[in-house]
C-alpha cells in the first residue's frame, strides 16, 4: 500500500497553462509575432519554459538571446502566475482526503521556488503540503530520483510506501528510479504522440476521480 503521494504541480495538480500560455503571448507580442494558439502551448508547459520558448521563436539553447527570452518569459509569468490557474477538476477532493485520512503529501516539481511558493500560497496549498521540492531546492532535477527521496526525507517516509503522480515521462523515470510506485496523470500537458502506457508507470489517472477512487480503494 502506497500510504504517501507526492505530486508534480504543473499538469497534474494545478491546470497552469493557460497562464503561462498568457504569458508566452505576451512575450511574442514584444517580438511584434502574432500570438500561439492555446492548443500549441499547451503540450510542453510541463516540460519547462525553454520548450516554450523554442516552440514561440524557432530557436534553441545556442541561440545568444535564447537566456534573455527565457527569463523575460518568466518574469511575465511571476506578475500574472494565478490569474487563471486553478486545480484541476477534482483534484481538491483529492486533497481534502489525503488530509482527512492523515495520509502526506507533497510537491516536486522542476519549477524554481521563486515560482512554486507563490503559486501555491495563491492556491492555498502552502500550508497543506507536508514538503515543497522546487527544481532548484538541490542540484539535481527530475529524472533525477534524488528531489524525491529529498522529499521523502521530508516527510518522514520510505520510498516504498510512497507514489509519485506526474504528466510527464521524466516524472515516472524520476519515480521509477527513486523505488517508488509511479502513477501518470493523463489529464494533463501530454502532446498527442505521447504514448504514457509505455513509460512504465504503475498506474494511469485519466482524471483526477480517478485518484479519488483508486485512494478510496487504499484506505
Amino acid at each position: 500500500m502506497q500510504k504517501h503521494i507526492l505530486f508534480d504541480l504543473d499538469g497534474t495538480v494545478a491546470d497552469t497553462a493557460p497562464d503561462l500560455a498568457h504569458a508566452l503571448n505576451l512575450l511574442r507580442q514584444e517580438h511584434a509575432k502574432d500570438p500561439l494558439e492555446f492548443r500549441h502551448i499547451r503540450p510542453v508547459v510541463s516540460i519547462g519554459a525553454a520548450a516554450m520558448i523554442k516552440l514561440a521563436f524557432n530557436s534553441t539553447e545556442r541561440d545568444p538571446d535564447f537566456e534573455t527570452l527565457r527569463a523575460r518569459l518568466l518574469e511575465i509569468y511571476s506578475k500574472n502566475i494565478c490569474r487563471h490557474t486553478s486545480l484541476f477538476p477534482g483534484m481538491a477532493s483529492v486533497l481534502d482526503h489525503l488530509d482527512n485520512h492523515s495520509r502526506r503529501w507533497g510537491i516536486v516539481t522542476n519549477k524554481p521556488g521563486w515560482l512554486t511558493v507563490p503559486l501555491l500560497d495563491a492556491l492555498d496549498l502552502t500550508q497543506r503540503a507536508s514538503c515543497i521540492v522546487s527544481g532548484d531546492s538541490l542540484p539535481q532535477r527530475k529524472p533525477n530520483p534524488e528531489p524525491l527521496l529529498h522529499a521523502c526525507k521530508l516527510m518522514g517516509c520510505t520510498p516504498a510506501n510512497t507514489i509519485y503522480i506526474g504528466d510527464a515521462d521524466t516524472d515516472i523515470k524520476a519515480g521509477l528510479n527513486a523505488g517508488m510506485a509511479t502513477g501518470v496523470a493523463s489529464y494533463g500537458y501530454l502532446d498527442s504522440e505521447a504514448n504514457p502506457q509505455s513509460w512504465g508507470a504503475d498506474m494511469l489517472f485519466e482524471t483526477p476521480l480517478d485518484i479519488l477512487e483508486w485512494l478510496q480503494m487504499e484506505s
